[in-house]
């Protein structure tokens, strides 16, 4: 028993034959690794612990069989399984598309289920993206989900199978109000859901490919679309930028927009409500701040980086958050102008539309270096 991870392996039970005569296995306790539900950490509880002995040997041979097969697919694709790999964790390898890119690293995260049967694959170099799956010899799913209750492979969005549509009178008019024309809305592919409800969904595309989609309503309920990957909102707009402004949300990437400043991203799940105190987590452990590591390259060429976030208490947290994961050293900070003798104004959008577009675009021109706003 592996007390460390809370772990244990159950035995194979045997009947005794007659003196002289081997024994037989009756059953096999699962020889799956069985794991405790315990601090969060993930559990995989087997439908019967029991199974018999003759029925686990083929599905060994047969998991066996399945193993070779997708191997050989995944070869003919150009991905080499090597003993890295382990079936049902996630490796990252070197993308045989692209190479790792300029920085040549390990761009391609990889995947085979934990039953061996099928393996998908993304590259997250931003300018390759990558992405398939390969299923073995007679090998179905059922649900795309594997074992863990982990997406079973990328999704493929449409407009169509989001249900969206292009935005009504109302919404028009809502974004009218905040200063957002019609040209950036539809150049943003910003649309609303199909029915009843008034519901705005913020696409979100790269290389102009629809990759998910943040829904809003207008009582600032947020959600997003489900088994997709974290990234910047508007990545195309700064492929080859040497200056990128970070906002808060989506409207205030659109407000930048109708500043005249198209170099401009938002962060796709909003502010945290303070600054973590802890060293910062490895990549494929930092969830809440996956999307910069899925943009990694593409951050990496800009010189300096503009945050832009709110002036609230967890726009600052943001800023920070940012920073460290960017480098203080290129980062700039957005003070807003001053709403009152007590106050400022909150963010971008809120600039736009009090003050207008000119006082919006010289707020961003007059950021200071993050370092120096933040000495204390």
């Amino acid at each position: 028993m592996l007390f460390g991870s809370h772990s244990f392996f159950a035995p194979t039970l045997f009947y005794c034959n007659p003196i002289g005569a081997p024994p037989t296995a009756l059953f096999n306790f699962s020889s799956k690794r069985i794991i405790s539900i315990n601090n969060g950490f993930r559990s995989i509880t087997p439908v019967s612990l029991f199974i018999p002995a003759a029925s686990l040997k083929r599905d060994e041979n047969k998991e066996a069989d399945d193993f070779a097969e997708l191997k050989e697919k995944v070869k003919n694709v150009g991905i080499i399984c090597c003993n890295s790999i382990i079936p049902g964790e996630y490796t990252r390898l070197i993308c045989p598309k692209c190479k790792g890119g300029r920085s040549m690293e390990r761009s391609l995260s990889f995947h085979i289920s934990g039953k061996r049967n099928f393996a998908l694959w993304r590259c997250f170099n931003f300018e390759c993206g990558w992405a398939g799956q390969v299923f073995a010899h007679n090998s179905t799913t059922s649900d795309g989900v594997d074992q863990l209750g982990r997406m079973g492979s990328p999704r493929i969005l449409t407009e169509e199978s989001l249900n969206l549509e292009p935005l009504g009178d109302m919404l028009a008019a809502y974004f009218a109000k905040r200063m957002i024309s019609k040209d950036t809305l539809k150049r943003n592919h910003v649309m609303q859901m199909a029915g009843d409800q008034i519901i705005i969904a913020f696409t979100y595309r790269q290389n102009g490919i629809l990759i998910g989609c943040k829904y809003r309503t207008l009582e600032k309920r947020f959600w997003q679309e489900k088994g997709t990957d974290k990234v910047l909102y508007g990545l195309d707009d700064v492929r080859e930028a040497d200056e990128i402004i970070i906002a808060k949300g989506e409207i205030d990437k659109l407000s930048l927009e109708e500043a005249g400043i198209p170099n401009c991203v938002s962060v796709p799940n909003g502010a945290p409500q303070a600054i973590t105190s802890k060293e910062l987590l490895p990549p494929e452990e930092d969830t809440r701040f996956s999307y910069l590591w899925n943009c990694k390259e593409l951050l990496d060429k800009a010189s300096r980086i503009v945050l832009a976030t709110d002036g609230d208490l967890p726009g600052q947290a943001l800023a920070e958050e940012l920073a460290r994961r960017l480098g203080r050293e290129r980062c700039w900070q957005v003070c807003w102008p001053k709403k009152d003798e007590f106050s400022s104004y909150k963010d971008a959008n809120e600039v736009l539309v009090n003050l207008g577009a000119e006082a919006l675009k010289k707020a961003i021109e007059c950021a200071v270096p993050y370092e120096m706003q933040n000495l204390n």
